[in-house]
Formats: structure tokens, sequence, C-alpha cells
């Protein structure tokens, strides 16, 4: 039977007698634990920023009618040419209605979707901003805000004002900040809009929108649908855009796919238009989990290299204990268990010492133009990347003290003895 309480403090023992070897193993864990958990919360707090900048703003599945060439030419309704080879150049896209025909029954068919949260109808149009004699090309797109607000958290991107304001106000508008600050307008302030006709309307500016891309907040403004379909002159069933948001994001895909052979629309899904970014975010988080993994692997050699050195030096140690009864099984539990108590102290101050320096991290000021409703640093504190942590410090403490120990275990103390 093992007596774990001989074993436990024959263990103490040589770890307090080589204190500063103790101390400079438990330090390699601590520091290697420690940046692991300050490195992974930081880097996936910031992918974790990037990637709502984008995907907060991207509907799940996002439906429209897209100008296109026709598929058949005039020549190919010739019978007498039927069986030839026809080459068209300068092919002109057909005339098409940027309008979704049906738009509200369609929404009324995709709510009734158990996997579809919402169906959100938007319409986008082409303007000029009208300031004396300037003029700027920008983007109209009519909106339900306070749909928007619950399902692509649109409130985090109104830096001034409110989206009740526009909800309450049928002349109101959210300009784009770059747009605010080339014509020097502000909330309260009136701007007119030009339509491609020449149509002029002016609306009160109830808010600044900013996305943090510049190039967006250059040209975009928002009106509720109403407003803009009164601008265009149009019917209330005037919509040129639908939004999806699922449940799941796994069902994007498929759901593209059946609505464009039902409908005969062009749907996109968020994996396809947001594809790139997608592999951006991979290979961040990669880099980020294989430094990490590197920094607790060096921490294990260095485990292993002391325990190493400990052996060697301990080899009288060993040889009196087996002389006195102990068995190899019990040498190999001592050398283990200073490795798991070196795992154990060091993960653990590793663990206290990612923990401080992450809320040190978090509470930073972080100020910048392009992300206004950002005051501090992103930092993600996910409890998984603390039990990761440790779970890792004590695998690689134990395989570190497995091969030392196992090499304790097989020493002849005759040998030994007699070798003195």
């Amino acid at each position: 039977m093992i007596n774990w309480k001989v074993i436990l403090n024959i263990a103490k023992t040589h770890l307090l007698t080589k204190i500063k070897q103790t101390a400079t193993a438990a330090l390699g864990v601590t520091f290697g634990i420690g940046a692991y958990i300050t490195l992974v919360c930081f880097m996936t707090g910031l992918n974790t920023l990037l990637d709502d900048l984008i995907l907060n703003v991207t509907p799940h599945v996002h439906i429209f009618n897209e100008i296109e060439p026709s598929k058949k030419q005039p020549i190919d309704l010739y019978q007498e040419l039927e069986n030839t080879f026809n080459v068209v150049h300068s092919v002109k896209p057909k005339q098409s209605q940027k309008r979704i025909h049906n738009a509200l029954p369609i929404m009324a068919y995709l709510q009734k979707d158990p996997m579809v949260r919402g169906a959100i109808p938007q319409i986008k149009e082409q303007i000029f901003y009208v300031a004396g004699s300037i003029e700027l090309g920008g983007n109209l797109t009519g909106i339900n805000v306070m749909k928007e607000v619950a399902f692509f958290n649109f409130k985090d991107y109104i830096v001034k004002g409110t989206p009740r304001a526009l909800h309450n106000n049928e002349n109101g508008i959210l300009l784009g900040a770059g747009v605010a600050e080339k014509m020097s307008l502000d909330v309260g302030d009136r701007v007119q809009i030009s339509t491609i006709r020449g149509d002029i309307f002016p609306l009160k500016i109830v808010g600044i929108y900013q996305s943090g891309i510049a190039d967006i907040d250059n040209i975009q403004s928002f009106a509720n649908v109403k407003t803009v379909q009164r601008i265009l002159g149009e019917a209330e069933n005037y919509i040129t855009d639908i939004n999806v948001k699922l449940h799941d994001i796994e069902y994007a895909i498929p759901l593209a796919q059946k609505i464009e052979q039902q409908f005969k629309l062009k749907a996109i899904d968020i994996k396809t238009a947001n594809a790139q970014f997608e592999t951006g975010t991979t290979i961040r988080n990669l880099i980020t989990y294989s430094v990490s993994i590197t920094l607790l692997i060096v921490a294990g050699f260095g485990i292993y290299n002391i325990l190493n050195m400990l052996i060697y030096e301990k080899m009288n140690d060993i040889a009196i204990l087996k002389a006195t009864g102990f068995s190899g099984k019990d040498v190999q539990l001592i050398f283990m268990s200073q490795a798991m108590i070196i795992g154990i102290v060091g993960g653990t101050l590793g663990l206290l010492i990612g923990l401080g320096l992450s809320h040190f991290i978090d509470n930073l000021p972080f100020e910048t133009e392009a992300l206004p409703t950002i005051s501090t640093y992103p930092v993600n504190h996910n409890p998984n990347f603390y039990i990761i942590g440790i779970t890792f410090a004590m695998i690689s403490t134990f395989l570190a003290g497995f091969l030392p120990s196992r090499k304790a275990k097989k020493i002849d103390p005759v040998k030994i003895i007699r070798g003195q």
C-alpha cells in the first residue's frame, strides 16, 4: 500500500532543499500560464471586436434583385439559327426592377420558418446630399429602426441621438459621421437630399451614425422605410431588400439556396458574403493559439530539465531510499509528486497573474475615431481559457516529470553505493 504522507513529505523536502531550482521551475510555469491567459484573452477579444464590426451589421441571408445580363438574346429566339453557334458582343443587362415582387408575402412566409428569428425590409437608394452648391453622392437606406436594433445591434453605431428619435420622426434621418463632418452638420440641423430624378427633400438630422468603416460613414444615411417610400413616390409594398436573421447561422447556406430556387431572387448567405473576412479571423486565431501553446510547451521543457538535473543530484538519496525498503514505484511517485506540486503552484500563480493582467488591459483607455463606442481595449474573459491553461499546465508538468521519474525508478542502488 502506498503511504502518500511519507512520499509527499520526501517530495516536499527535496523541493525545499533546492528552493532556487524549484522556484525557477515554478516561475517557468507561472509566466507561461500568465502569458497564455493574457495573450489569448486579449487576442480573442480583439478578434471578436473585429468580427462584430462586420457580422453585427451583416444579415445571415440578404435577399434582393440582381441586375444581370439576359441569358437569352434575341438571336437565340430565331428558329433558323437554333442549331448554330452565335457570338454576341457587348451584352447589356436586361431591364429589371429593383423592387422585390411580393416582398410582403415573402417576409410573412419566412417568418413562419422556425429557424428564422426575423425578416426585415429595407429600401436602398442612391442620393445626393445638397448643401448650397455642393452635392455629395451617397446612399439612403430605409429601415425599420427598432427591428434593426433588436436583430443587428444597430444602436451600438449611433454615436449621437437615439433610434427612438428616428422611429418617431417621419422626416428624420440618421446621417453618416463622414457626411456630417464634411457638411458641418449636427443633430437638430436639416439636410437636403436629392434623388437621381432631381427631386429635393429636406430632412431633420435626429442622429449620427458611425460604423467604424470610413468608406461607409462617408456616404451612408438611414431613414424610416415609409419616409424613403414617400421620397421615391412608391407604394407601401415597395421593398428592394430583405435581411434575414436566423437562430442558427449554419442554416444560412441551405436557406439562401432554397430562396433562390423558390422565388427566383438573389440570396447571399453570410458565409459567402464574408468569406475573406472569416479566413482572416481563422488565421489570427491560429496564430494566437500557436504562440500560446508554444509558451506552455517551453515551460514544460523547463520543468523537465530541472527534474532531470535533480535526479542526478539526488542519486545517493535514491539509493538510500531503495536500500531502506522503498520500491522503484515509490521513488517514481516521489519525483512525479514534485513535478505535480510545481505544476499546481506555478499554474495557480500563472492564472492569478493572467487574470490581473487581462483586467488591467481591459481597463486601459482605448480611444479612436474609427470605433467611437469602444472606450477600453477589448478583452475576452472566457472561463474556458483558464480551464485550458491549468489543464495544459498539469499535463505538461506530468509529462515533464514522468520521463525523469521513470529513470529514477530504474536506478540500481547497489551500483551507486559501490561507486561511492
